[in-house]
């Protein structure tokens, strides 16, 4: 697989040029269709994977990047704290998942991002997004943006919704390979983490959820996955 697939290699264009980050082909086909009619918008290369995405940014240097969070060989978010680290605010970041964005955006900001966005949401919605983060703006939903402020407001943390909030950004990702079927050894391969580590955030998982033992811990890893799996396939659906 190529690092970057150039899709428009015109140097004449005053248009922003944008790296989009997702491991669908149908997906970054549809994306990229939609964009390029913009009249102010370009995908200048994809990507499938964190290594592919870093490469390109090198490469094409684009004014910005769309990211997924599911991604080839490595995860959404530790991709946009690498862009973060490297970048700063050179390179604004925007998510665009299925994931839900009460659990995963602010996740996503805290790494860098600039937004965050459903795949559900009509294309004019994420094309609006980028436009603003081009303009070091925030995007986030209207409801998502009321929970913000509303913590901010009342200096409390946003009440949890679910006891899966309380994993860390790596105990997120431990428990989403754990329902993917992988085991300690395959998951630590994936992290590119010892398996020592990886069994550590196990036991940290099933603390944080009151999960008594391993038989548990991957039922309900695999029934989280089977969600999102159900939401993927209605969103990814709407984003080609």
């Amino acid at each position: 697989m190529k690092t970057s697939t150039k899709t428009n290699p015109e140097p004449t264009t005053n248009r922003k040029r944008i790296l989009l980050v997702d491991d669908h082909p149908a997906v970054r086909e549809g994306l990229t269709t939609v964009i390029n009619q913009t009249p102010d918008l370009i995908i200048c290369g994809t990507a499938a994977s964190p290594a592919e995405a870093l490469a390109a940014i090198t490469k094409l240097k684009p004014d910005a990047a769309l990211v997924d969070l599911s991604l080839q060989d490595g995860n959404g978010l530790e991709l946009i704290k690498d862009i973060r680290s490297y970048y700063g605010d050179k390179l604004p970041t925007i998510v665009l998942s299925m994931y839900d964005e009460m659990l995963y955006a602010d996740r996503a900001l805290r790494a860098g991002a600039l937004g965050y966005i459903m795949k559900s949401e009509p294309m004019q919605v994420v094309i609006e997004g980028l436009r603003r983060v081009l303009r070091g703006e925030v995007c986030v939903s209207s409801q998502l943006n009321s929970r913000i402020l509303g913590s901010y407001v009342t200096k409390k943390e946003p009440k949890l919704r679910s006891p899966i909030e309380l994993l860390s950004d790596r105990e997120l990702e431990v428990f989403e390979l754990i329902g993917q079927g992988l085991s300690t050894r395959e998951a630590a391969g994936k992290l590119h983490l010892s398996m020592k580590t990886v069994s550590c955030y196990r036991e940290n998982i099933k603390n944080k959820l009151g999960l008594r033992h391993t038989a548990e811990l991957l039922r309900h890893a695999v029934h989280w996955n089977e969600q999102a799996g159900s939401k993927a396939a209605v969103s990814t659906k709407g984003a080609a």
